[in-house]
């Protein structure tokens, strides 16, 4: 059985360290899906909210969440970002958005907390801009697709 590494001899919550650590290049990206109305949908697409352009803000909302990781996330280290980038895949279908961050460091530690935390505000925000015209909106499938570098190695989502 692997060891907590957030507990110390006590069981007591703990920030692990990670001075001793050589620093290595590390990658992670992750996903969710935002389920939306037709009219939802619609209105992002048209550009026609009354907030804005959604998925440009939606963008910057989720890079600037990517770096503020260790803010939110209690014991999760602030770590320098080399690189943040969101995109969406629209599927007009099924009125959903699917959101992909992408990022990369040159760290101690890894990249997949900032890399889902950027798809979560990105959804979270999207939810905001469009809850005026759709309340049901769903925020759904938040997950890690991949990683790289680090003592545990790579990681792909089968």
């Amino acid at each position: 059985m692997a060891e907590l590494t957030h507990l110390n001899e006590s069981g007591k919550a703990r920030m692990v360290d990670v001075s001793e650590k050589e620093s290595s290049y590390r990658t992670a990206s992750a996903r969710g899906v935002i389920q939306l109305s037709p009219d939802a949908y619609s209105a992002i697409i048209s550009n026609t909210l009354k907030k804005g352009d959604a998925l440009a803000i939606a963008k910057i909302a989720g890079i600037q969440a990517a770096k503020k990781t260790s803010e939110l996330i209690p014991l999760c280290h602030n770590i320098f970002i080399s690189q943040i980038d969101i995109e969406f895949t629209l599927d007009k279908m099924s009125s959903k958005i699917i959101i992909m961050s992408h990022a990369k460091t040159d760290a101690k530690t890894g990249i997949e907390m900032e890399a889902l935390t950027a798809v979560s505000v990105a959804a979270l925000t999207l939810y905001d801009m469009c809850k005026s015209v759709d309340k049901s909106i769903q925020i759904s499938g938040i997950e890690l697709i991949s990683k790289s570098g680090g003592k545990s190695g790579d990681f792909t989502k089968e």
